[in-house]
């Protein structure tokens, strides 16, 4: 679950610049500041039916090269379909299957979109720091590529969460996500980028939907009940 949260968190990040800034101490306490940022992007993105969208994600892991995949993503409401170089991932939002391109290998589950570690959507991920998940404030204000950006680190409450903290960048004057990366317990480090981002655009619902089928010799691993 945890690699399919990271790359499903690509979806609402759009550029990165904060590779070198050391991350600051987390917040302890809701800042009014942010919520108001926060309410006025939400806004926004509720107003999307759908999201199609290309990116890059950068995987940095202790001891270990720093890896940049590029794929791409498309959601309408639940349902969602991320293509990467090595997986793909569909959901129609009652099941979700993993494909494993190497392996051959299909791992099909319920979607449950109340799990704490599956933020699949920029309406997640607002979502759920109006329902008490995360402890959040503006840490920082930043000048990138000429843009202005508002930076908002969220703490999870939860002690399960695979995720120390959240660092999400703003850009206030475009109304978007900019940037979000993601502090691991173990030290691991994510980064995404947004390289295009098209908004209530027509999807058909194949395209929601994983048909083992279509790929011979695959192995299905049903784990539903």
């Amino acid at each position: 679950m945890k690699k399919q949260f990271l790359l499903l968190l690509a979806l609402f990040s759009s550029s990165v610049t904060l590779l070198a800034q050391l991350p600051t101490a987390p917040p302890e306490t809701n800042d009014p500041a942010a919520k108001k940022v926060l309410d006025k992007i939400r806004k926004k993105y509720d107003a999307f039916k759908t999201l199609d969208a290309k990116f890059t994600l950068t995987i940095e892991v202790p001891g270990e090269p720093k890896q940049v995949q590029k794929g791409s993503i498309a959601q309408d409401g639940k349902k969602f379909r991320l293509e990467m170089n090595d997986q793909t991932v569909v959901s129609d939002g009652v099941t979700t299957w993993a494909y494993q391109k190497n392996l051959n290998e299909v791992q099909i589950n319920k979607a449950d979109p109340n799990d704490a570690n599956s933020l699949m959507s920029p309406k997640e991920l607002l979502g759920r720091y109006q329902k008490g998940d995360f402890l959040y404030a503006i840490t920082d204000k930043v000048t990138e590529a000429g843009k202005l950006l508002t930076l908002i680190e969220f703490k999870p409450k939860g002690k399960n969460s695979e995720y120390s903290k959240l660092r999400i960048a703003i850009d206030e004057k475009a109304g978007t996500i900019y940037s979000v990366k993601g502090f691991a317990k173990d030290g691991s480090r994510y980064t995404f980028v947004i390289t295009s981002l098209a908004p209530n655009k027509a999807l058909p619902a194949a395209q929601f939907v994983f048909d083992p089928k279509q790929y011979k010799g695959i192995r299905v691993e049903d784990l539903r009940e």
